[in-house]
């Protein structure tokens, strides 16, 4: 059975030919460059839209030597950052990255963690969003190396980080499992020195320091997952079986805690509180379901890309050392305040 052939493309050579011009002409016109009277630019464009003309991005690419590619980096485990769904924290800032790169004519490259493996120098981008590097990060490093511009999610105080209020997050989450009836909190940590878990660290300390509690930390390989968090949860429940709540900022740790709890014989959101960092779909769908914080993250990862294609484009950067600005943060911008996502993890002692 034949195919039937598909027309032919029309190229930047048959717009030329039948509005009269060059070749550059052609692309100066439709790219708003040189100096096209008005007259012969509205012309060209008339002919390439009766042609059905589009432009070759690659060949664009050549002329321009961009790639008009973006990518979302990370060094995190990928047990913690997408786990075993993929539909985790770092599949869903991608595709708020995705969507406003696209508005920006870029396309947006998902790159996974995946072990040890470096994805910089296989990748062919103009610039990358890097969530949550570490102070000494492999991936941060590469593209420093290479001269690709990065925007970090969570980072050093700069023009190149958007804020996640980690401090304001773990604040609310300890406070609220303290007014939820808890005497007695646990903190369940990565091992690693990321934004997130230092910030809870320092917060649950406060708090302990603040309300009198002798604190109960235990620290957890992040690249353990699931099996990591519920080990180091038993562990608590065993050698403190005082501890009636768990802090867990990741969220794979904390229905590993669930795990654990059930296990100990805990009623989780009666004699056992649990509350996690992020709302994603491990919060959601664990039973009982957890309590967990609204992180914003598409206003997050539109805020990431709009800095990072300002830094490639050389555009200056607004609220940056701006005493005019309103932004406090002191990273060039400020994301949306967090807010707190209630569930059955925390319903308190039966009154």
């Amino acid at each position: 059975m034949g195919t039937a052939s598909r027309p032919q493309r029309a190229t930047i050579a048959d717009v030329a030919r039948e509005a009269g011009v060059s070749r550059t002409t052609v692309s100066h016109a439709l790219n708003g460059l040189g100096k096209v009277n008005s007259e012969t630019r509205d012309k060209v464009k008339d002919v390439a839209a009766r042609l059905n003309y589009r432009p070759s991005v690659r060949a664009q690419g050549l002329r321009s030597g961009r790639s008009q590619a973006l990518a979302l980096l990370s060094s995190m485990p990928s047990a913690v950052s997408a786990g075993p769904s993929q539909l985790g924290f770092f599949t869903e800032l991608a595709m708020g990255c995705a969507r406003t790169a696209l508005l920006k004519g870029y396309v947006f490259v998902l790159a996974p963690p995946e072990g040890d493996n470096n994805p910089v120098d296989r990748l062919d981008i103009d610039g990358a969003i890097l969530l949550e590097p570490t102070a000494d990060d492999p991936i941060a490093a590469s593209l420093s190396d290479r001269d690709i511009p990065f925007v970090a999610i969570d980072g050093p105080a700069d023009e190149r980080t958007v804020d996640l209020h980690h401090t304001q997050t773990a604040e609310l989450l300890i406070t609220h499992l303290l007014t939820s009836g808890a005497k007695h909190p646990a903190l369940v940590v990565g091992t690693s020195v990321r934004g997130s878990q230092t910030a809870a660290r320092a917060a649950y300390l406060a708090a302990a320091e603040r309300e009198g509690f002798d604190p109960i930390i235990a620290e957890a390989d992040e690249g353990g997952g699931e099996d990591a968090g519920f080990r180091a949860s038993e562990s608590i429940l065993a050698e403190h079986p005082e501890a009636d709540a768990f802090f867990i900022p990741i969220d794979t740790f904390a229905t590993g805690a669930v795990r654990a709890g059930a296990q100990a014989g805990r009623v989780i959101g009666r004699d056992l509180l649990i509350a996690t960092r992020y709302d994603g779909l491990r919060a959601r769908t664990s039973v009982p379901p957890l309590t967990a914080v609204h992180l914003g993250l598409d206003e997050i990862s539109s805020q990431a890309i709009e800095r990072l294609v300002a830094i490639i484009d050389g555009s200056p950067q607004t609220g940056v050392d701006d005493p005019t600005s309103d932004d406090l943060s002191g990273t060039g911008g400020s994301s949306a305040a967090p807010t707190l996502v209630i569930r059955e993890s925390t319903a308190g002692p039966a009154k």
